[in-house]
C-alpha cells in the first residue's frame, strides 16, 4: 500500500507539504502542487478521508441530541437527518437521553463532546442556563429542532405549536362542539419538554376566541405517549359529564383516548371527536384525523443549515437563519372527527 511518506519521496518534498497540497490549502506553491499531485496519480495514492478530516481539525460526525428515541417524531427527524448527512459525507453521532436530566447533564457537558464532533443538532431539548454556557464555550455550529431553548447564535426548524393547536381546534368549534377537552404533556417530566405548553395555548386561546372559556375539569395532563393519552382520558371520563371531543396534544396521546374510549364503551366519532397532531404513521390506519407536521423536512433542512457553515469553512456558531424557520402544518380530517349532532 502506497504511503503519503512514498509521495513525499517521490515529489522531493515533506510528508507536511503533501498533507497541505492535497488538501488544497494555501500555502503551497502551484509549482509544488503539481509535483505533489503528479506523485500521487503516478504511486496512485488515495487519501484517508478520515484521515484529511482530522488532519484538518475535522471529525466528520456531527452529535444529535433526541430526549427519546422511541417515539414517532423524533425516530422520523434522526432518519431524515442521519440520510442527509450520509450523503454529505459525514456520521451522525446520536445521543438518546432517554428521558433521564441526568443524561442531558451528562451529554451536554464540554468533556462529552468536546473534539468527538464538528457541529451539534439538538431535538426538542430544553436547557439550563449552564449548559447553554457549556455548549457555547464549544465555539461549534449548532441548531435545534422543535421547541426547547433557544441558544444564542443557532438557527432554529420548527412549526408554530400555538397555531397548529388553535386549527386542531378551531375545526372541533367548526363541527359544532362546545366541550372539548385537552389532553396535554405532563409537567413533571424530567426533561420539561415545552411543545406541549404552547399547544396548550393555543387549545385556550382558540376557545376564548370563539367565546367560551376554557374549563380546568376538561383539561388533563399526562405523559406524552400512548399509555398517557389513555390515562388522561379515563381520567377525563371518571369526572362525569364526557366531553364531545378531545384534542390531544400530540397523535399518541390521540391514539391512548381512541383506547381508552373504547374501553368505556363510546363510539369515535359518534360519541366523542378525537383530533391529535402529527399526522403519525398510524395515524391513516386509524382513520385519526390531525394536524400534519413535516417532521422528515425539519431534519433534513437543519441538517442542510447546520453543514453550510462546515461546507464554507467557518467553524464558528454564526448563521444566516437568524430567526426561526418555521414549517407549516396542515389539517387532514379522517373518521374521528364528526359534526355534534352526530352524538
Amino acid at each position: 500500500m502506497t504511503r503519503i511518506d512514498d509521495v513525499a519521496r517521490l515529489a522531493g518534498v515533506s510528508t507536511a507539504t503533501v498533507s497541505r497540497a492535497l488538501r488544497g490549502l494555501p500555502t503551497v506553491s502551484a509549482d509544488t502542487r503539481r509535483r505533489v499531485l503528479a506523485a500521487a496519480e503516478q504511486l496512485q495514492y488515495a487519501v484517508s478521508p478520515s484521515a484529511s478530516r482530522l488532519a484538518g481539525g475535522r471529525t466528520g460526525s456531527v452529535a444529535v441530541v433526541v430526549p427519546r428515541i422511541t417515539r414517532w417524531f423524533f425516530g422520523v427527524v434522526v432518519e431524515a437527518v442521519e440520510e442527509f448527512l450520509n450523503e454529505a459525507g459525514y456520521d451522525l453521532l446520536l445521543h438518546n437521553l432517554g428521558g433521564r436530566e441526568r443524561n442531558r447533564q451528562r451529554v451536554l457537558g464540554t468533556t462529552a463532546l468536546h473534539k468527538r464532533v464538528d457541529a451539534i443538532m439538538l431535538v426538542a431539548t430544553p436547557l439550563h442556563d449552564a449548559e447553554v454556557s457549556a455548549l457555547a464555550t464549544l465555539g461549534l455550529p449548532g441548531i435545534t429542532i422543535s421547541s426547547g431553548t433557544a441558544v444564542p447564535s443557532w438557527p432554529c426548524v420548527r412549526i408554530d405549536d400555538v397555531a397548529a393547536a388553535r386549527t386542531a381546534t378551531r375545526h372541533l368549534l367548526d363541527l359544532g362542539h362546545r366541550r372539548i377537552a385537552h389532553i396535554s404533556g405532563d409537567p413533571d417530566d424530567e426533561l420539561a419538554f415545552t411543545a406541549h405548553l404552547d399547544r396548550r395555548r393555543g387549545y385556550q386561546a382558540e376557545l376564548r376566541a370563539a367565546g367560551l372559556r376554557p374549563d380546568p375539569g376538561l383539561d388533563v395532563e399526562s405523559g406524552f405517549d400512548i399509555d398517557g393519552g389513555t390515562r388522561a382520558t379515563e381520567e377525563l371520563l371518571r369526572r362525569g359529564d364526557p366531553p364531545t371531543a378531545i384534542f390531544a396534544a400530540c397523535d399518541e396521546m390521540a391514539m391512548g383516548a381512541l383506547t381508552a374510549l373504547r374501553d368505556a364503551g363510546l363510539r369515535v366519532p359518534q360519541d366523542v371527536s378525537v383530533i391529535g397532531i402529527d399526522n403519525h404513521a398510524l395515524s391513516g390506519v386509524l382513520g385519526l384525523s390531525t394536524i400534519a407536521q413535516p417532521a422528515a423536512e425539519q431534519g433534513r433542512l437543519a441538517a442542510k443549515m447546520l453543514l453550510d457553515p462546515l461546507a464554507g469553512g467557518n467553524g464558528g456558531t454564526g448563521s444566516q437563519h437568524s430567526a426561526p424557520v418555521i414549517l407549516p402544518t396542515r389539517l387532514v380530517v379522517r373518521h374521528s372527527t364528526a359534526p355534534v349532532r352526530a352524538h
